[in-house]
């Protein structure tokens, strides 16, 4: 299979546990969690602060006390989501970058969710991530999770187009609000020129070259811990982890320069701060490849050129992703929205891209 994913020999047992939260009324639940995971917590002395950042669910940290050192995160999955989300995967996924050291620990899962540790550092926006001194860091980091090894010599396969094709298939035709109906078929492109478009995408970047390796696959910025103190980042959240093309997970991130809730596309990277961080991450994936650190500008150039036509790829999923969420989604977010602008950004690049071309 394509997302086969091979969890080390010695790594943790998660626990399942068989409780349900309301997304709404969640203290109960995460208490019976919380019981289970830190028996020596007083339950009335349990504080419990919601973070908002999220789009897809909903997350907790639970902690006593009054600084936050041991805090346990319950992350709530959001409504419909196990439609376009392999959870079984995503344990996998983080239960392989926790043995690699890449993730924070995983406690338990249980019926709707799970609980992971805390990192300490702060979630970054859109103008931390253009600087040089925390961008090194960004591309090291991504480097080593592309470097890990696939079992046994297994040669992955990237599973991008079979996610295209499943959520092209889950995105609505239409919605029961009429304002949002008419939003749909006005500014949203059709079903066929989306299938067309799906078709154009695998025929064009299939062939650039790009190895397939372990990726993050949304690398947006609140995705970003970083440690100041411990001069390093970490990436959280593995929802979508799995093996894909390195471009793809490099486009995507340069994407995600544009922010999020209020979305800039003139943030999107230049040509010459790409190429430093392409270099940077080039060297590093090198070093953990242990293949040294020579790279040549011929290397540099070929992916910028990759990168850049992957980033249509990117823009064009979480386009069908956003609109399978305008219909599913209970969080407060306009998702019809985002859909729009993504599908506008990717029609707005795809002559610019298209015409970079790889080096002889």
């Amino acid at each position: 299979m394509a997302n086969y994913i091979h969890v080390p020999e010695g790594a943790p047992v998660v626990p399942k546990l068989d409780v349900t939260l309301d997304e709404h009324d969640y203290r109960a639940g995460a208490l019976k969690l919380i019981k289970t995971l830190r028996p020596h917590w007083k339950p009335s002395e349990v504080k419990m602060k919601s973070f908002t950042d999220g789009i897809t669910n909903k997350l907790i940290g639970c902690y006593v006390g009054g600084s936050m050192q041991d805090v346990v995160l319950v992350r709530v999955y959001g409504n419909k989501t196990e439609l376009f989300v392999d959870r079984e995967n995503e344990v996998k996924s983080f239960r392989v970058l926790q043995a690699h050291r890449c993730a924070p620990r995983l406690y338990c899962t249980f019926n709707n969710g799970l609980c992971y540790e805390f990192l300490q550092g702060v979630a970054l926006e859109p103008e931390h991530i253009r600087s040089p001194a925390i961008f090194r860091h960004i591309a090291r980091q991504m480097a080593k999770y592309h470097a890990i090894h696939a079992h046994n010599g297994w040669v992955p396969q990237s599973d991008l187009w079979l996610r295209i094709s499943k959520f092209f298939s889950l995105v609505p035709t239409h919605f029961d609000d009429p304002e949002k109906d008419q939003r749909l078929n006005s500014e949203v492109p059709s079903t066929a020129c989306l299938r067309d478009e799906m078709i154009w995408l695998q025929q064009n970047l299939s062939k650039l070259g790009s190895p397939v390796v372990l990726c993050h696959n949304d690398l947006l910025c609140k995705n970003i811990i970083y440690n100041q103190q411990e001069g390093n980042v970490k990436f959280i959240d593995y929802e979508y982890a799995g093996y894909n093309y390195q471009a793809f997970d490099i486009g995507n991130h340069f994407n995600e320069f544009a922010g999020l809730n209020e979305v800039d596309y003139t943030l999107y990277p230049g040509r010459e701060l790409q190429l430093q961080w392409l270099r940077a991450y080039l060297e590093a994936y090198e070093e953990y490849k242990s293949q040294g650190t020579q790279v040549s500008n011929t290397e540099v150039e070929v992916l910028y050129v990759q990168v850049n036509r992957f980033a249509l790829a990117s823009h064009f999923i979480w386009g069908l992703w956003a609109l399978i969420q305008a219909q599913y989604s209970t969080i407060d977010f306009d998702f019809l929205g985002y859909a729009v602008l993504r599908f506008s950004q990717y029609f707005k690049i795809k002559p610019e891209v298209m015409s970079l071309h790889l080096p002889e």
